[in-house]
């Protein structure tokens, strides 16, 4: 139950800093009339989902790599769970994610399988100290510059970071972090789903009774009617006539995004998603050794889909439009019927060794892990496109994202990621489309997975020879386009350089020090570059 809205920090947040807002010289242009307000609800979130050790490519990708997608196309693949919203769904193919490991250092540094391939995932940089296959490089390995989310939450959030949900409580290192607040720093986030439910940016707090105006708000009365006192005493300034008309149009948006921001964050919202301390006690069960991500919670929510809910709760109260859900490494899932932690599975050997024998039956056990991945990002997408917001759903003003860690598991390759976005972020995004945005051609490859360990074809695995990947000529276009595309649906600006900066007016081109994998080689010796500046026009709506 929603116990107490702390009226200062709700003033704020949602009060006095819209209020101020229209006198700010950014904002002075874009709100001097009232035809400039925009619609009920046009905040715009980002909702990354990240999974570990890739998936079995030939069965996650549909055939089709570029094209308008049906249910069809999504309904024998792994995404079948995606069939319902696919007039939502969109498939960039052919990006490459950067600093791929090998053995022979033909692509990136050498560090580690895991370690320089998570460090560098969302922060495109190398990894210090660098070790070309030393031992020790294998844990300790660190980025030398932020991650994405903390890039854009500098500009776009409350408090300037992220809300960072380590789904299942488990905690990270070297070798699975991917959040990093400046260089070499990582960021732990929240292990619970009860502590990020409480530090919705402050606006929940308990251990105080309930006021006047928290009770209003929580039963839906507008903000504009909690901030009156504030509007009247700017109202009595003498000020420009340009002036009074931007604070009218900035009363009408408040209006407009106010209400919508008051019906969708309430305690009966948070009820109907599963956000409650029953759940969240029984979702925090982990020190009694249960699988707490696939063990059921209620009859239609599992352990996963509480951190779930409070993402998608966040989001509708407008607490933080960057946020992150990071499933566990090396995770058993004893929910599922397996007995084996993920990454000695995605080996294909049941070990962390790079060759062996195949585990009896371990496709079909990837399978199932890839499965429930997909279910579980099926249902955040069904908790957000639940919910009304303006003229459409919450969905619709979110990038909801899936990202993996690789490829195909056994291979560890970079190439033909496998990204899955649902929601147009405002109808910044084409949806209800495969995108390849490598060369437009609708036959991409979906990879080599079931090469090895199936009945048909050798039982005997060498992880170092990447066969069971996709051919590294194919699928390259580089993933630092699509943050881009990210970073300015959602309004995050650049300065005169193309790269994100906190006081710049300019549209995001660059992010990161590298876009070339091969140009991590020696972790940072070779000089920075960006290859290919700006984002992938072929993902945009209006393309």
């Amino acid at each position: 139950m929603l116990k107490h809205l702390n009226r200062r920090i709700f003033l704020r947040g949602l009060g006095g800093a819209v209020v101020a807002a229209p006198f700010l010289s950014s904002l002075s242009g874009r709100y001097a009339s009232a035809q400039s307000v925009p619609a009920a609800g046009s905040a715009k979130r980002l909702i990354m989902m990240f999974t570990h050790y890739g998936c079995i490519t030939n069965r996650f990708f549909p055939t089709k790599s570029h094209g308008p997608l049906v249910p069809a196309d999504l309904e024998s693949t792994t995404l079948a769970p995606l069939a319902p919203f696919v007039k939502k769904v969109l498939i960039p193919r052919g990006i490459r994610t950067m600093n791929e490991w090998t053995i022979t250092m033909a692509r990136g540094q050498g560090n580690g399988i895991h370690s320089q391939v998570c460090s560098s995932y969302f922060t495109c940089q190398p990894v210090t100290p660098n070790r070309n296959n030393d031992a020790l490089g294998w844990v300790n390995a660190l980025p030398t510059g932020p991650s994405l989310d903390h890039v854009m939450a500098q500009q776009l959030s409350p408090a300037g970071t992220p809300l960072f949900m380590r789904v299942g409580n488990v905690s990270d290192d070297a070798m699975s972090g991917i959040s990093y607040s400046a260089a070499t720093t990582a960021y732990p986030g929240l292990g619970r789903p009860a502590q990020a439910y409480s530090q919705l940016t402050g606006l929940f707090a308990s251990g105080a009774p309930i006021t006047p105006d928290s009770y209003q708000a929580v039963r839906g009365k507008s903000i504009l009617d909690l901030v009156k006192d504030d509007l009247d005493t700017l109202e009595r300034f003498d000020m420009s006539q340009a002036d009074k008309l931007k604070l009218e149009a900035w009363k009408e948006l408040l209006h407009q995004t106010g209400t919508v921001i008051a019906a969708n964050c309430s305690a009966d919202v948070a009820l109907q998603l599963g956000a409650t301390q029953v759940n969240f006690d029984a979702a925090g069960q982990e020190a009694l050794g249960m699988d707490i991500l696939a063990t059921k919670i209620t009859d239609s929510l599992d352990g996963a889909d509480i951190y779930s809910a409070v993402a998608v709760l966040a989001a509708a109260c407008n607490a933080n439009p960057v946020i992150v859900l990071k499933y566990p490494p090396n995770y058993v899932f004893k929910g599922l019927g397996l007995s084996m932690e993920a990454d000695s599975l995605a080996h294909r050997t049941g070990d962390a060794t790079l060759n062996g024998t195949c585990v009896p039956g371990v496709i079909d056990m990837l399978l199932t892990i890839d499965r429930y991945y997909a279910e579980k990002f099926a249902k955040l997408v069904g908790m957000l496109d639940g919910m009304s917001e303006g003229d459409g759903t919450l969905l619709d003003n979110t990038a909801a994202v899936w990202f993996q860690e690789s490829s195909d598991g056994c291979a560890h390759n970079q190439n033909n990621i496998p990204i899955i976005q649902a929601g147009s972020a405002g109808g910044y995004f084409k949806t209800g489309w495969a995108v390849n945005v490598e060369d437009g051609s609708a036959n991409l490859s979906n990879g080599n997975s079931e090469l090895l360990c199936t009945d048909a074809n050798s039982n005997q695995v060498d992880a170092t020879t990447q066969s069971t990947g996709t051919d590294p000529a194919l699928a390259n276009a580089p993933v630092n386009k699509y943050y881009c595309n990210l970073m300015n649906a959602l309004g995050v600006k650049a300065g005169d350089d193309g790269f994100p900066a906190k006081d710049g007016s300019a549209e995001v081109i660059r992010f990161g020090m590298y876009d070339k994998t091969e140009d991590f080689i020696g972790g940072g010796t070779n000089p920075p570059k960006i290859h290919s500046p700006g984002g992938f026009d072929a993902l945009k709506a209006n393309v």
